[in-house]
């Protein structure tokens, strides 16, 4: 494909050499560079794809796209723009076709939610015969396929690959959760969004977005480009991600005046029921996932799905088929009437949710097994604890994913929030020892809520990263026990 081919789209300046060349491939890593291939040089936060120049040219790559002036190579073409990010996603969307636009592409974001949203959406398409492709934190899917995944949203050029091969493969319709990351660093630009999902806007990234403001700015840009959007308006935010829509919008709501919205709730250790209110009509609502946060999804994934043209009733019984999602308030059953609940609750209002969703059912006992990740916002670590303490019977703080900070430096900010609460605490370091005390002290009828991992399978620490799945290690816990 010619070098002009691929920019289109791309405001450049040819700086030297032609854009007439052909390019056999796009990179934006230098090590996998080669004869033919297009260099995006992107100025990250580790490291800067400009210092990667000499290396990639003895390799043979044939073009480089810069930000800066460079030492230019003879014989290399070299154009210059604005942001290299901005032009991957418009190149990588013209090398692979531009998918997205070939099928239906539906975006949920929020700080919680997406994953079930995504899911429960599934379930209502794979209900009527579609062959549907999932993007997000889990794992990326094509049908029944499972793909690995390394992000929420990846990089724009695995991303457009990606919807390439769901393409190939049949799929027609898309369910992605988008991370606020990914707007802003212009991962998601050229992705043909046909609908939009805000979930809710809570503490999370302020280590990236610095503000809640910036955060929410961030999640805004999804909708300012979609013609059809499903919002939570009972969320504070919610106003402000309607004001800022685009074309068509369905609200959802508990507590608000709402477009869909959900009556006579009932919660129970098993799932929820509630009726929904639409147009002057009810219709009776029945979700094997507890807690009132899995309305707020259900509502979110049945405002998607109207927009679709699916049928009420089709709807509801796709809702009901779901029967849970992995790491997401996924249920553990132990002995002597003791149970755990393995969630990946990593944000102040993730735990929150959990914890009164067990508070709903649970006769005995909250033994709250928690952690705070490291190199991630710090000011939520006290906030997480006091909440913990607030709504948990005992609290287990522990290790989550330390990466490069110290373990206990984070456990003792934790420690922060936890002590200002009347609840029993204790720290435990090793997060297997903790799950494993957890089980030790629980009695019948309490319940373990292991919260901040989910579905991940590893550990991160500063030297290595180690195989740890807390559904695994609780439930060799009471094998042991």
């Amino acid at each position: 494909m010619k070098l002009k081919e691929i920019l289109k789209g791309v405001d450049y300046t040819l700086l030297q050499g032609s854009d007439e060349i052909e390019i056999e491939n796009v990179q934006y890593d230098s090590r996998k560079t080669g004869e033919g291939s297009l260099f995006v040089c992107i100025s990250g936060f580790k490291t800067n794809g400009h210092k990667y120049i000499d290396s990639a040219a003895e390799k043979g790559t044939a073009a480089f796209s810069v930000e800066k002036d460079v030492e230019m190579k003879p014989g290399k073409t070299y154009i210059k723009v604005k942001n290299n990010r901005e032009a991957l996603a418009h190149i990588a969307a013209n090398i692979y076709g531009r998918p997205s636009e070939k099928m239906n592409l539906v975006g949920v974001t929020g700080t919680n939610g997406k994953t079930s949203t995504t899911y429960i959406i599934k379930s209502v398409l794979d209900r009527i015969g579609h062959k549907v492709g999932v993007i997000g934190t889990i794992e990326n899917r094509i049908g029944d396929k499972v793909i690995h995944a390394d992000r929420t949203t990846p990089e724009s050029l695995e991303l457009q690959e990606l919807f390439k091969e769901m393409y190939d493969e049949g799929v027609t319709d898309v369910c992605m959760e988008v991370s606020s990351h990914s707007l802003d660093l212009h991962r998601v630009d050229c992705c043909d969004f046909d609908i939009a999902i805000f979930t809710n806007l809570t503490q999370d990234h302020l280590d990236y977005h610095k503000t809640m403001e910036n955060y929410r700015n961030a999640k805004a840009i999804l909708f300012k480009h979609c013609m059809k959007n499903v919002i939570n308006i009972d969320d504070p935010a919610g106003a402000y991600m309607e004001s800022v829509s685009k074309g068509e919008i369905i609200t959802t709501g508990i507590d608000s005046d709402a477009d869909l919205k959900a009556e006579n709730i009932d919660i129970t250790a098993h799932g929820v029921t509630f009726t929904l209110d639409y147009e002057g009509k009810q219709y009776p609502v029945e979700l094997n996932i507890p807690g009132k946060f899995s309305i707020y999804n259900a509502l979110g994934s049945i405002g998607a799905c109207l927009f679709m043209g699916i049928d009420m009733d089709t709807i509801i019984a796709g809702l009901k088929d779901i029967k849970g999602v992995r790491g997401r308030f996924q249920s553990v059953k132990g002995k002597n009437g003791v149970n755990a609940v393995v969630d990946y609750a990593h944000t102040p209002d993730g735990l929150e949710n959990i914890l009164n969703t067990a508070k709903e059912f649970v006769k005995g006992r909250i033994i709250t097994v928690f952690g705070c990740g490291g190199d991630r916002d710090k000011t939520k670590r006290p906030i997480m604890g006091e909440i913990a303490g607030k709504l948990s019977d005992y609290c287990i703080i522990t290790s989550d994913n330390p990466r490069t900070e110290d373990p206990e430096t984070i456990i003792n900010e934790v420690e922060v929030g936890t002590a200002k609460t009347d609840c029993p605490y204790e720290k435990i370091t090793g997060r297997k020892e903790a799950i494993y005390h957890a089980v030790k002290i629980a009695k019948p009828n309490d319940l373990i809520v292991i919260a901040g991992k989910g579905h991940e399978d590893y550990q991160i620490f500063a030297d290595k990263t180690i195989h740890f799945d807390d559904k695994e290690v609780v439930e060799q816990a009471f094998a042991e026990e």
